[in-house]
């Protein structure tokens, strides 16, 4: 079948669905969650049959723990992971946590990444989302009408709209054509879980005197046997790592394999850096690690695709149902574009940092010296963790375009009233109202809102879309954001 990433004159078919999702990671299980909270139908695409074997413990930071309380997920991560003090996160440059966060999930939640996918993905199912594991892309052509989307096994599927959530090495984004500039990988890194011989006293005096130089890497005990991240001995070698790799990559670096043998899983990945140049292209659209890879400096390529998730799901939904505003769907690219290269910035200069070259190590030492500065670490810990997101929704207060914290409200939490994936407007004037928008936009009366404002309106991923007590200049951004008027 020709691919044709450009609309093309006649459909192909009535659409079997709203929304195709191509991939069920972390990315793609929560916006098919953030979907169906809008009664979107959605089909996930998952290539692999069976969960990845390869258990990597991820860090999810404060403003995706935010997302997860606002849907009412995040008790059960909690039961899951671990937390730890919100410390340490940029170029692992070892400074106290922040004071001043403005958070009521000031932690990194240590997490294992197959763990986020298995209890998003039960999020989705139970909200009506269906998942088809062993379904590869293998082409997609689109029209006026739709998406088709042809399988590795020759099934044909075809929907609304087509979001690409596979990953840095997407077929979506491939075959859409479009631009992924950047910087290929100057190093690379062989990650896995082995079983080691040597002595553990052995491994972590040689680990405590590599590392001191060599912040790349590491081995510990993990599970019954070791966890181990080790610079590869070449770049850009697209094969799985073997067990050779790794013996041979520890005797480059510490000078003995620790007798290592009986792999669990081996990986490799590297510090490319490449963003899409447009995360939509007709109705196909790009989230997740299929529109930016960045070296994981920080910990920040899963909370930015579950990020990119949250911003895309309530738009999308909207103009399925159509009711979008016009431009809304096109604010998913303007908003979360200039995110995406804010973090692929700070990872670069994360990087330098860790390099053992003399110069690096000179600012090194002198921005450890900065982060001294209260308002410095915060400054950086506030950038990592994505708090400090501002979206550009034209000239007013600060807070516009800002994430509200979870206030304390008369009866509960303000993020315990966005569980349903709607908007909210929060007024401490007790005289406003959604009006015609009650559809779509829930209404809270509350005095006692610690809240600098007299009312704002909250878009469903928590960002302050309006500030004010006028009800036509609040009925005038109600159109903006969320379409006419009902009746």
């Amino acid at each position: 079948m020709h691919t044709s990433p450009v609309t093309e004159p006649h459909a192909l078919g009535t659409p079997d669905f709203d929304v195709i999702i191509a991939g069920c990671g972390p990315t793609g299980a929560m916006l098919a969650a953030e979907l169906r909270l809008h009664d979107v139908r959605v089909l996930v695409l998952e290539r692999d049959t069976e969960p990845v074997s390869m258990v990597r413990v991820v860090g999810l930071h404060i403003r995706s723990l935010e997302l997860m309380a606002m849907r009412g997920l995040l008790d059960r991560l909690l039961a899951h992971g671990r937390r730890r003090p919100a410390a340490g996160f940029f170029a692992a440059i070892a400074k106290p946590e922040p004071e001043g966060l403005d958070s009521a999930h000031n932690y990194l939640l240590g997490i294992r990444q197959p763990v986020v996918v298995r209890l998003l993905e039960e999020h989705a199912t139970a909200l009506g989302a269906q998942v088809r594991h062993g379904a590869a892309v293998a082409d997609l052509r689109q029209d006026d009408e739709g998406v088709t989307v042809v399988l590795a096994d020759g099934d044909r599927v075809r929907a609304r709209y087509l979001v690409g959530c596979d990953g840095a090495r997407s077929t979506v984004r491939k075959l859409l054509g479009v631009g992924f500039p950047g910087e290929p990988a100057r190093t690379e890194t062989l990650m896995g879980e082995l079983e080691l011989t040597a002595p553990e006293e052995e491994i972590a005096a040689k680990v405590a005197e590599v590392s001191a130089t060599l912040r790349s890497f590491d081995v510990r005990p993990f599970g019954g046997a070791h966890r181990v991240v080790v610079p590869a001995t070449a770049v850009g070698d697209r094969a799985e790592p073997t067990l050779e790799d790794f013996r041979r990559a520890l005797r480059a670096v510490a000078g003995t394999d620790f007798g290592a043998h009986s792999p669990r899983w081996l990986s490799r990945f590297g510090d490319a850096t490449r963003l899409v140049d447009r995360y939509r292209v007709g109705r196909v659209l790009l989230a997740g690690d299929a529109a930016h890879i960045h070296p994981p400096a920080g910990g920040q390529g899963l909370n930015l695709g579950v990020q990119d998730a949250v911003n895309l799901g309530w738009k999308l939904a909207a103009e399925v149902a159509g009711r979008a505003p016009e431009g809304l769907l096109d604010t998913y690219h303007a908003e979360r574009h200039p995110v995406a290269a804010e973090v692929l910035d700070n990872t670069r200069a994360q990087v330098e940092l860790q390099s053992a070259a003399p110069g690096p190590q000179a600012v090194r030492r002198l921005l450890a010296e900065l982060m001294d500065i209260p308002e410095v670490n915060r400054h950086l810990m506030a950038k990592i963790t994505a708090i400090a997101i501002r979206y550009d929704f034209g000239p007013g207060p600060d807070l516009l375009g800002r994430r509200l914290p979870d206030l304390d409200l008369e009866h509960g939490r303000l993020y315990d009233r966005l569980h349903r994936g709607r908007a909210l407007l929060l007024d401490r004037t007790g005289h406003l109202t959604a009006g015609a928008w009650s559809d779509r936009v829930d209404h809270l009366a509350d005095l006692t809102a610690a809240l600098d404002a007299p009312c704002v309106l909250l878009r469903p991923d928590g960002h302050v879309a309006w500030i004010g007590e006028d009800r036509r200049d609040l009925e005038t951004h109600l159109a903006r954001w969320f379409g006419p008027p009902t009746g």
